[in-house]
């Protein structure tokens, strides 16, 4: 079993293309660690260059307390899991599973048992002697992890090993997965653009955008406590809702205005911790314009709700409601440019076309620096 630790790490391209910058992460022993970011910015690169797939251009790479960077990758003990399984098509199940111990001259009988070890955990004992081709894709994948236990590694690196099943599959895997890593006790490293993914199996969470890091949290504290806009709005179904507006004081209290509407700010939020180390505050942008954010489940239609919302509610017009079962997504216009998504009870009797009430959970209402996007409180 085994840490990691990348320092500095880069990734350049010919044409001043740089792919990742400056990538600083400590990775437990046994952590199941997710990369999540769109397309395109670094995630599999970084993946890649853990492998030794791609070549580190700066920085150092640690597994354990072994420099790899210029370790062959078969040399790193590491395992990866490919998008679209990599699986040798004329080689048996149980083939496409020993190739690998084979390669390194492993005995007949160990390689029968550890294979056989790795078909009983992950359910495919019954199809050891059939051919990829009359595989699902299902249990393609899981010959793919297959073939990556029976090697032992230090480390598992998966890259989008979900995204060719379909969704149901997918939900069953990624429950599949998650028992996985609790039975093998390896570290995990985890690839993929699906924020569900990431929320539902990681430990930790590494947020990605333009090859930088945004974020490394637990899952529920990125939900709770996005650094930033890009952050916020990336975690979470539906996606947070942001708003225009400005901070404006009367008497002792202050509101955040957008689209003519007035929203009574909670004093808790101007209170500076002693421990804080943000050079501004939100009491220090009461008069100028900020960002403010809401995720759906935090606006409400039904009175119980609404009642508890004093000084936060405002009229909005319904243009679509989407019965997801267990719960209703309400698509709303406020004003003229406001768009925003409530999450409410699929007990709810609002329907499109409708002018109602609404109400903001206040207390947990984000405020993000306009310019800068980072957030200001939670």
């Amino acid at each position: 079993m085994a840490s990691l630790s990348l320092r500095h790490i880069y990734k350049k391209y010919p044409g001043g293309v740089t792919a990742v910058s400056d990538f600083n992460l400590e990775i437990k022993d046994k952590e199941f660690l997710v990369l999540v970011g769109p397309s395109g910015c670094g995630k599999s690169t970084t993946l890649r260059m853990i492998a030794g797939l791609e070549e580190i251009s700066e920085g150092e790479l640690f597994i354990g307390d072994r420099l790899v960077n210029d370790v062959a990758p078969k040399d790193r003990k590491i395992a990866m899991v490919f998008q679209n399984y990599a699986l040798y098509p004329h080689m048996s199940v149980f083939e496409n599973m020993a190739f690998g111990l084979k390669l390194s001259k492993v005995p007949k009988e160990v390689i029968k048992k550890k294979v056989e070890e790795a078909a009983r955990v992950l359910d495919i004992t019954h199809l050891l002697d059939r051919k990829p081709k009359a595989l699902s894709g299902g249990q393609k994948q899981r010959v793919a992890l297959g073939r990556a236990i029976v090697r032992d590694p230090q480390v598992f690196l998966l890259d989008e090993p979900l995204s060719n099943l379909d969704a149901k599959l997918r939900a069953t895997m990624r429950t599949e997965l998650t028992k996985l890593h609790n039975r093998v006790e390896t570290t995990f490293i985890y690839v993929t653009h699906d924020q569900v993914e990431a929320m539902t199996m990681a430990t930790r969470i590494v947020v990605m955008k333009d090859g930088l890091i945004q974020q490394v949290a637990t899952p529920q504290n990125l939900y709770d406590n996005p650094v930033n806009i890009f952050v916020a709005g990336f975690i979470g179904t539906p996606q947070m809702n942001f708003m225009n507006g400005k901070l404006t004081k009367r008497g002792d209290d202050v509101y955040f205005v957008f689209e003519g509407n007035e929203l009574l700010v909670p004093k808790e939020k101007f209170i500076v911790p002693e421990d804080s180390k943000q050079e501004k505050h939100l009491v220090d942008y009461i008069g100028e314009e900020v960002v403010a954010g809401l995720r759906p489940e935090c606006i409400h239609d039904d009175e119980l709700s609404i009642s508890r919302c004093e000084g936060a509610t405002l009229n909005a017009d319904v243009d679509v409601t989407e019965l997801m079962g267990a719960e209703i997504y309400l698509y709303l216009k406020v004003g003229e440019e406001g768009k925003m998504t409530a999450r409410v009870s699929s007990r709810s009797t609002t329907r499109a076309g409708e002018t109602i009430k609404i109400g903001f959970d206040m207390e947990r209402m984000h405020f993000f620096d306009k310019d800068t996007e980072v957030c200001i409180v939670h």
